[in-house]
């Protein structure tokens, strides 16, 4: 299985921010599409970054409510691997697990076309159940993520 297999079944819509917008913007973004983490894109539409859930919370935990003013830029990955749509899946799954990441970027021609999750992973083997095996088990077990849909509770109340 590849990349593009899951990007086929999914879709290729990719939720962006920038870096200078407010950590309050980027929850609002995660809550709205109910996605884990968002490719922060430079002026040049290259990926610069990608925050997510995780960030958040750090973020909150270290300054609190203030910390939803800060910039996207103050807590987002700014060194991100990316993969290609012709990658196998089972080498991302094992590059995930590696890194200790959830979502990865998928670049087409040096462009950004879509993001891939460890959730987009896990699921696909189930949608081809003749190729089950290609997903470790650990990546499974890694593959349930709350949403932060309390946290946009505290920007807009």
């Amino acid at each position: 299985m590849r990349i593009t297999d899951v990007i086929n079944h999914k879709g290729s819509s990719v939720v962006t921010a920038g870096p200078d917008q407010d950590l309050a913007h980027l929850v609002r973004l995660l809550t709205e599409h109910n996605i884990g983490a968002v490719v922060i894109a430079g002026p040049d539409g290259s990926v610069a970054g990608i925050a997510g859930e995780r960030d958040v919370v750090r973020a909150l935990a270290a300054y609190g409510s203030e910390a939803l003013s800060h910039p996207i830029s103050d807590v987002m990955a700014a060194e991100v691997r990316t993969v290609a749509m012709d990658d196998d899946l089972t080498d991302v799954a094992a590059s995930m697990t590696e890194l200790r990441v959830r979502h990865m970027p998928v670049l087409v021609d040096s462009q950004l076309a879509a993001i891939v999750s460890i959730g987009d992973i896990v699921k696909e083997p189930h949608r081809r159940p003749a190729e089950r095996d290609g997903v470790p088990d650990q990546l499974r077990a890694r593959a349930t993520c709350p949403h932060v849909t309390c946290l946009s509770d505290r920007i807009d109340g």
